[in-house]
């Protein structure tokens, strides 16, 4: 009998699972390794391949939510994104509120559940975001507002504090879901490997913007990002390593009159004036040739 102690320890334990196989969030999962989740000895699936909102048959609430990948440029069926108020949305399932996954949703936000939520990075690939919050509904935008976890009672007021509290909402929000979204879709696209390098070590590696999310051109698609490992990650940053919009790497002129080790020799110097090693296979996933534009001339100002 799934009596609330036992529905919430499931949840618990998903969760323990979940941060175990992603390496704390970090890696994205296949839909297949997700299936792999047993509770007391037996697959229970945690998320729904069919509907965006997974809700057991003998459970009072939902318990995860999903949202569908779909390549650069095509749109979903429906839109999740950040409000105003800094916190994201996600759509109801069409426009009846009392549709049964609508009405999962609600209860879990009635009853402050935990749930997870299975974010598409590719084909058949999620990062999954966990635990998050329903704090609120939207009936007029058919529409639940999400929150990550720690934030889902610090609500906005009105007071001469909204603006700071929206900010520091926003911020948050990119930084828990966005920002491992953002890795999940460049690590799939460059396939685990620096794109200056070429190493394959995904723990070594980050999802680096070529323009930052404040930019107004800052967007948070794989064309707006590069694999690069942790060493050319923080050259990049720092404005010791740039590309051009041929895709040319180049490293800062007094660098290369410097002379010291083999990790300056052969880990800096020597890609200067060398193409990218690594690039999606889709040309549409490749790093846009504005943005990276912008950011050269950002480099060569340095």
């Amino acid at each position: 009998m799934w009596t609330p102690q036992r529905q919430g320890q499931l949840r618990a334990e998903a969760m323990e699972w979940l941060s175990a196989r992603t390496r704390d969030g970090l890696d994205a999962l296949t839909s297949d390794a997700i299936a792999e989740f047993a509770f007391e000895g037996e697959r229970f699936r945690l998320m729904d391949p069919q509907r965006g909102i997974r809700k057991p048959a003998a459970f009072s609430s939902a318990l995860s939510i999903r949202t569908v990948w779909r390549p650069e440029g095509a749109d979903r069926p429906y839109e999740d994104d950040i409000g105003n108020d800094g916190r994201l949305r996600y759509k109801w399932r069409g426009t009846d509120p009392d549709h049964a996954e609508n009405r999962a949703l609600r209860a879990a936000m009635d009853s402050g559940q935990p749930l997870i939520w299975f974010w598409g990075v590719g084909h058949a690939l999620y990062q999954a975001i966990f635990p998050i919050y329903v704090v609120h509904e939207e009936r007029p935008l058919n529409q639940f507002v999400i929150a990550t976890e720690g934030l889902q009672l610090a609500l906005p007021t009105r007071s001469p504090m909204e603006e700071v509290m929206r900010r520091y909402l926003r911020a948050e929000t990119m930084r828990r879901l966005h920002q491992p979204v953002f890795r999940g879709m460049v690590m799939r696209a460059y396939e685990q490997s620096c794109a200056v390098c070429g190493l394959r070590h995904s723990e070594l590696l980050d999802a680096a913007h070529i323009v930052e999310d404040r930019h107004e051109l800052g967007v948070a698609a794989v064309r707006n990002g590069l694999a690069l490992c942790k060493i050319h990650h923080a050259a990049f940053d720092t404005g010791i390593l740039g590309v051009r919009p041929d895709l040319l790497v180049q490293i800062r002129e007094d660098i290369l009159k410097e002379t010291d080790g083999p990790m300056l020799e052969h880990g800096l110097k020597a890609l200067n004036d060398q193409r990218l090693r690594v690039l999606p296979r889709s040309r549409r996933e490749w790093p846009d040739l504005d943005l990276l534009a912008v950011r050269y001339e950002r480099f060569n100002a340095s």
